[in-house]
């Protein structure tokens, strides 16, 4: 499934269930590179109760980190709007996360 950012590749090995944590996919960019985006959570939507997935590709070179968000089944969401809400969350949800292990240890 195209999108503004690339597509998706399981692989030959993917069964296409439920994507699960550190389940890694091939995400084709724009100019033609696969990148390993790995999943790193996933979330729930309280109101339509859909489940989503945040992977992250992190680029050891330059020290950088991309994110994208797909559906449970590893597809790109067409709504950009709705990705990046569900990636604010996710990051929101991971800072206040790091900061409470942070507190607990004076």
């Amino acid at each position: 499934m195209g999108s503004n950012n690339g597509e998706t590749g399981h692989g030959h090995d993917h069964e296409h269930g439920p994507l699960e944590l550190r389940e890694v996919l091939m995400i084709e960019t724009k100019d033609g590179k696969e990148l390993p985006f790995e999943v790193v959570g996933t979330l729930e939507d309280p109101d339509d109760h859909k489940t989503y997935a945040v992977l992250m590709y992190e680029d050891e070179e330059k020290d950088e980190q991309e994110f994208i968000v797909t559906d449970v089944e590893g597809n790109l969401l067409d709504d950009e709007g709705l990705a990046q809400e569900i990636l604010d969350e996710f990051l929101l949800f991971a800072e206040e996360a790091g900061e409470g292990e942070g507190s607990a240890n004076p």
